[in-house]
């Protein structure tokens, strides 16, 4: 039996159950094959980041190199960071104010740059969650619709079960074709944007490290 002709040959509830597995399968793989591409590349710059701020001379110079990349996540965080530490410069606030300040500031830059990061995830979580089920609910409906055709043909024979039997498992099918590539692709993500967040909150001591020399320099 070809597949297309029982997805052809499926009443409308399953038929419609098959496209919202479609849809969902399509726009999963989009969101996976995007995320992977901006972890990548997130991951990437933070590393060569951490490198051209650690090997700067002075916190200024170190900021002036993040500055070539703005689209790097690190560029957002130490922005958080320079505002509030000149800031407290500028009000003159003494020096562990400031630094508290700072840090507080480099945290919520680190936070926000991890929710980018984690942003349509939730999306993968769902279809991994909820695809098996629907796939379930369009083979449930298919198996009744054909148990209801038996009892109208008084016909219990392989060739009258067997086509709505297929078509009603293609749709659990479908399901977990979604599901298992969202469920894997969720938990490798999961683990790249932690290590991502964990070299972020390394270069957020970095950089508060930086500052508090700079205020120790000032002082004396």
């Amino acid at each position: 039996m070809d597949i297309l002709q029982l997805v052809a040959s499926a009443g409308i509830i399953v038929k419609i159950i098959m496209l919202l597995l479609l849809l969902a399968s399509i726009y999963s793989w989009g969101i996976i094959i995007t995320k992977s591409f901006l972890l990548k590349k997130s991951k990437t710059k933070v590393l060569a980041g951490m490198y051209e701020f650690e090997n700067a001379p002075n916190l200024r110079e170190a900021v002036q190199k993040l500055g070539k990349d703005t689209s790097s996540p690190l560029f957002s965080v130490a922005q958080y960071g320079v505002n509030e530490f000149n800031k407290g410069k500028e009000n003159q606030v003494n020096s562990k104010t400031i630094a508290d300040n700072v840090r507080r500031s480099l945290h919520q830059g680190v936070n926000n740059e991890t929710a980018k990061l984690n942003h349509s995830i939730s999306i993968l979580a769902t279809c991994a969650n909820a695809s098996p089920f629907v796939g379930l609910l369009g083979t449930v409906w298919g198996i009744l619709t054909t148990f209801s055709a038996i009892g109208a043909l008084k016909s219990a024979s392989l060739a009258t079960v067997a086509p709505g039997i297929a078509e009603a498992l293609i749709a659990t099918a479908l399901g977990l074709f979604v599901a298992i590539p969202a469920s894997v692709a969720f938990n490798i993500f999961l683990g790249k944007i932690n290590y991502v967040e964990n070299l972020m909150v390394d270069f957020a001591g970095t950089f508060l490290n930086r500052v508090q020399r700079e205020l120790n320099t000032s002082n004396n």
